[in-house]
Parts: C-alpha cells; sequence; structure tokens
C-alpha cells in the first residue's frame, strides 16, 4: 500500500495546488469591470466549437497548423490513458482497462502510441523552428528571457513526457512476452515496440525501467498541470472560455457610442446636457481594474505566438507598438496587482498604472485600428480593445492626444468639422 499511499499524497497536493493557482487567476481577471457576455449562447457555443475546437484560424499558417494539430489532438487524446493511471496508482493495479474493454483496449493503446509520435514529430519541429530557423515573429522587445525559456520549457517537457510514455509501454511489452508476474497482456505497442530492443532482457530490470518511466510520466503530467498558471501555454484551458465569450459585433465597432454622442452634442451645442459619468468612474482606462473582466481574461488566454504582431502594420513599419506585447503587459501589471494584494490587502495602492508604466503613449497612437491583429489571433483575442480604451482615458481624461490630433479636436469642436475652416466658407470650393 505504500506506492499507493504516496501516490495519493502527491496527487492531492498536485490538484491543491493547482486549485490554490487557479483561485488567484479567477480573483485577477475579476479585477476588471463588469461586462455581460452572457448573450447568443447557440452562436457562442458553435464560435468555441469552431475556434477552439476546431483551430480554424490556425489553418492560415499551414505549416504550423499541422504540427499543432498533432500536438493538441495528440495530447488530449493520449490524455484519456491518465484515468487508467491515476485508477491503477490507487489501487495497485494494471490496465485497468483492458479486461472491460477487450479488443478496443489494442486499438486504443496502438492509436495513443501512433499520436504519441506524431506529438514529439510536432514539438520537436517547434523546437527547432524557435531555436535553430529563429522566425520573426517569436521575437521581439517583449521576449525576454522568461518567455523564451518558458516556450521551449513547455517544449522540453511533452518531449519527456512522451518519452517516458513511449519507454513505459516498451518495458511493459517486454515483460508481457516474458510472462512476468502483474503485466497481464493487453495493449498494442506499434510504436514502442520497436523500442523495447533496445532494453535489457532481466526481468527485474525491466519491472524498474516501466516503474520509472510510470512514475515520471504521472509526475510529469502533474507537476506540469501547476506549471501551466504560470506560463503562456495556460491557453490550452483558457482558449475555450475565451473564445466563448468572443465579441460577436462587427470588428471595430464601438462599444460605447450613445457616451461618445452625447459627449459630441455637447461639443456641438452647448445648451445639451449630457448624462453624468457614474460617481467614480472614469472615461476609457488607465490600468487593468478599468479595464473588463474579459480583457484580462484575454490576457491569460494569450500564447504570446507573435500572430498579432507579425501582421500589424505599425509593427511592420519600425513603430514601436506590438499587440503581443500589449497582451503580455496587461498580464503583468494584472499580476503584478494580484500580487500587492496577497501581500498588503486588496486595498493596497502601489501608485503604478497600466498605461505609462507598462504601456507608452507612443505604443497607443502607433496603433491603426484596423484590426489585423484581432483578426490574426488563433484564439479571437481583442488587443485593440485594450488599446481603444487606454487611449480614451489619455484623451477623456489626461488630455494627451498627439498635436495632430489635438488639432482636429479643436477644429471640431470649434467649426463643426475637422478642418480649420469657418462652417460659413465650407463650400467656398464650389462657387466656380
Amino acid at each position: 500500500m505504500i506506492p499507493q499511499l504516496i501516490f495519493l499524497i502527491i496527487a492531492i497536493a498536485a490538484i491543491a495546488l493547482f486549485t490554490i493557482n487557479i483561485r488567484k487567476i479567477i480573483r485577477n481577471i475579476n479585477l476588471g469591470r463588469p461586462e455581460d457576455r452572457s448573450d447568443r449562447p447557440a452562436e457562442r457555443f458553435m464560435v468555441m466549437l469552431k475556434v477552439a475546437f476546431g483551430q480554424t484560424k490556425m489553418t492560415k499558417r499551414p505549416v504550423a497548423a499541422v504540427l499543432h494539430f498533432f500536438v493538441y489532438v495528440g495530447f488530449i487524446i493520449i490524455n484519456l490513458e491518465v484515468l487508467e493511471i491515476i485508477i491503477d496508482g490507487l489501487f495497485g493495479t494494471h490496465r485497468i482497462f483492458a479486461s472491460p474493454l477487450g479488443g478496443l483496449y489494442n486499438v486504443l493503446i496502438g492509436s495513443f502510441e501512433i499520436l504519441a509520435a506524431l506529438v514529439l514529430i510536432g514539438v520537436i519541429a517547434f523546437y527547432a523552428r524557435r531555436n535553430f530557423l529563429r522566425l520573426k515573429r517569436f521575437t521581439g522587445v517583449e521576449m525576454t528571457k522568461w518567455p523564451l525559456s518558458d516556450a521551449n520549457n513547455i517544449l522540453i517537457i511533452e518531449t519527456l513526457l512522451m518519452i517516458a510514455f513511449l519507454t513505459m509501454n516498451a518495458a511493459d511489452y517486454r515483460l508481457q512476452q516474458l510472462g512476468a508476474q502483474h503485466y497481464i497482456t493487453a495493449g498494442s505497442f506499434p510504436v514502442s515496440s520497436l523500442i523495447a530492443p533496445l532494453l535489457p532482457n532481466s526481468e527485474s530490470a525491466l519491472i524498474l525501467i516501466e516503474r520509472a518511466a510510470w512514475w515520471f510520466h504521472i509526475i510529469g503530467i502533474l507537476a506540469f498541470l501547476n506549471y501551466l498558471p504560470y506560463s503562456k501555454h495556460f491557453h490550452i484551458i483558457m482558449a475555450f472560455p475565451n473564445t466563448y465569450y468572443s465579441n460577436l459585433e462587427p470588428k471595430g465597432e464601438f462599444s460605447n457610442m450613445a457616451s461618445v454622442t452625447n459627449e459630441v452634442k455637447a461639443m456641438l451645442d452647448p445648451t445639451f446636457t449630457p448624462e453624468p459619468v457614474a460617481e467614480g468612474g472614469k472615461f476609457g482606462a488607465k490600468d487593468v481594474t478599468d479595464l473588463s473582466w474579459k480583457n484580462l481574461m484575454e490576457a491569460y488566454t494569450c500564447t504570446e505566438c507573435g500572430r498579432c504582431t507579425s501582421v500589424c502594420p505599425a509593427n511592420i513599419t519600425g513603430k514601436l507598438l506590438s499587440p503581443r506585447k500589449i497582451m503580455m503587459d496587461t498580464r503583468d501589471r494584472m499580476e503584478e496587482i494580484g500580487r500587492n494584494i496577497d501581500k498588503h490587502g486588496k486595498d493596497f495602492k502601489d501608485e503604478r498604472s497600466l498605461l505609462n508604466d507598462y504601456i507608452t503613449q507612443e505604443e497607443i497612437w502607433a496603433c491603426t485600428t484596423c484590426n489585423a491583429c484581432t483578426e490574426a489571433c488563433p484564439i479571437n483575442i481583442d488587443p485593440l480593445a485594450i488599446i481603444v480604451e487606454l487611449r480614451r482615458y489619455s484623451v477623456m481624461e489626461d488630455a494627451q492626444a498627439p498635436s495632430s490630433l489635438n488639432n482636429m479636436f479643436g477644429n471640431t469642436e470649434n467649426n463643426g468639422a475637422p478642418w480649420k475652416y469657418s462652417p460659413s466658407d465650407r463650400f467656398n470650393w464650389a462657387n466656380d
């Protein structure tokens, strides 16, 4: 019973730690202001099926799409075996599903092995693309030591987990051939059977290898589970709720047209009285607490793949803006506030903000609002929504904007149009 007890303690500790981290992330997301995304549930569910499950937006880059499909499908299906591993670990059984599933079990294990080999191909190719081919979209000012290390850590962990899985099966296959006690004849091993001849013939050595690979595989999965909340790979969980709560309105459509209209009316008509801003409210966003919970959810969902930045016309022409950095900065600021809450309490103010301390004025005004970034994102993240809110605060609360815009604002207020001409002279061009 000692191995089962050790396994139970490790599993409980891993699940408890994961739960604590998830609760912190939920707390951080809830720092954002309320936003109703509960409408049109059927349409939202179809978007989630198409984008998150179906990976339809990945196909814009076919090579990456195929490799990602190997890893995505492989991990989802292979981890079905984790249920059997957990049951075996708790009760000391071995391949407990073999008897009830019969011949289907052989098909499943054989499929798992083929998928494990495809996952290995995918992660090795991804590692090569990052570290040897050095694709441009994996670089940038925001891709500091940790984001680069994180990406490689994930690929290395996935490689080791698949090697452990295949090694475990290879040793199991040899033990079945030797008729070792406890190792029932079950499963089909099209890939690990190729590895089996490399293993020793000693039954005791094979048992040691099989048990070591088994423990490494399941502890590795539990450790990987707790690595996720600190990693960009958290998107494997967050992609599903994020796509479900996607913006279903046309891209670029403003969500505050009523308040904008009121402000314009107030500028053009001195007698017009706009509705007052709610007490404590403000225009736009200065910090993450002024953004919506959906904006903050997207920050945790970002895969840091760089597709958004690679298609951004501002970034392409050498300007400072990187949509990926906008999302990473939002997440970093949110994490900073979360740590302050843990250390000092929820009322602590650190006199820092997302705007200016993390994201500069130059960045937000470099954006052309073309929506190329939102279109390119494989999981429907919208960096533009954050940029627009930061701009709105900058203009409406801080009166900071590029001089060209300030001229336009002044002309609109004084002349009712963006140009410097008096309204009475507006049709002079047509006199002749």
